[in-house]
């Protein structure tokens, strides 16, 4: 009877920690977010970096709440907590503000912006890592090293006309929900990677190992799906893929590495083989790579490996709307934020 009264004790106990982590709108006066604080380097804000502002949000903190960030290059390695969710990252444009830092080696620490939290937005801003591109061009013997722009590992976090730049490792979708909306990613080499369940839609994707080492193709993802039952893997529409050098669509990090292009427009700088097993070779069965009603002269598959999966309609839908990653609405929710 003890035991039974704990476990409906934990069930009242995680429900209420489950609705508490949905972000809550202020109705009360019309505000799409609780309030809104701004950061300007010039000291016209509440806050001169964007880091004090992240720091002044309550642990706990339920509602949204709005971090205006003004235009400028913001040199700063930043981190939110997983204990400051529901937060708003709103910049000028990712032409115009930009968070930038050079740290590099250990993938795990290089990060320029890293996110921990739940619910998460950002719009217009570009995240960069700096290291790498101070590397000569078309230098010989030289060696990039992992320089992460940014770490996402929250789950429901979404980016809007956001700007992702690097060489090597430029961006670890590392866990979660994630949805990516007209954003650039540039890079050469397993330049999206990681294990989240993410939709990028109307995004560009930019190949610039041609900049520095032309002669060897680079890979632009490197998707860590761990077993067939992980809820992992990257949707790819209405995209576009370019650049300089060549590349492949992607390397298996993963034994049941999964990636799907549908509906996207691809240059030359595909290799004709398109994927490569990495350390997976063997386990080519249980990838998922899909190219469906793609175009351009990278888009032709009849030089592709032979493991690339076909999917029937049915199949196939399960990719390409939100709900492969909104069953529970969130996504559908951040509507009511803009």
């Amino acid at each position: 009877m003890q035991l039974l009264h704990s476990f409906l004790w934990i069930l009242v106990l995680c429900s209420s920690v489950c609705k508490a982590l949905d972000c809550q709108l202020n109705k009360s006066n019309s505000l799409k977010v609780a309030y809104t604080i701004s950061v300007d380097k010039s000291g016209k804000g509440n806050f001169t970096t964007i880091q004090s502002a992240i720091d002044s949000v309550p642990d706990g903190n339920t509602h949204w709440i709005r971090i205006q960030i003004s235009p400028n290059t913001y040199r700063e390695k930043i981190t939110i907590p997983m204990k400051k969710p529901c937060i708003f990252l709103e910049g000028a444009d990712k032409e115009l503000t930009s968070i930038e830092w050079d740290d590099h080696g250990v993938t795990g620490t290089s990060a320029t912006f890293s996110s921990y939290s739940e619910n998460l937005i950002a719009k217009g801003i570009k995240f960069k890592n700096t290291y790498n591109w101070n590397l000569p061009v078309k230098a010989e013997n030289f060696s990039w090293r992992q320089a992460v722009s940014a770490r996402i590992r929250g789950d429901k976090s979404a980016f809007y006309d956001c700007a992702f730049v690097g060489i090597q490792d430029t961006f670890w979708d590392e866990k979660g929900r994630h949805y990516f909306y007209k954003c650039y990613f540039e890079g050469a080499v397993d330049f999206i990677f990681g294990k989240a369940k993410s939709i990028y839609e109307k995004c560009l994707l930019s190949v610039n190992k041609g900049r520095y080492d032309p002669e060897i193709p680079g890979y632009i993802t490197a998707q860590k799906k761990e077993w067939a039952e992980h809820e992992s893997g990257f949707v790819f529409k209405n995209c576009e893929i370019n650049g300089s050098g060549k590349a492949y669509l992607g390397r298996a990090w993963g034994p049941f590495s999964s990636v799907v292009i549908y509906n996207s427009t691809i240059s030359e700088v595909i290799v004709p083989q398109g994927w490569n097993a990495w350390d997976y070779v063997g386990h080519e069965a249980n990838f998922t790579y899909v190219e469906v009603d793609n175009r351009g002269p990278g888009a032709e598959t009849s030089k592709r490996v032979p493991w690339v999966n076909q999917l029937n309609a049915s199949e196939l839908s399960k990719y390409l709307t939100l709900s492969y990653i909104d069953s529970d609405g969130w996504l559908a929710a951040l509507s009511n934020i803009f």
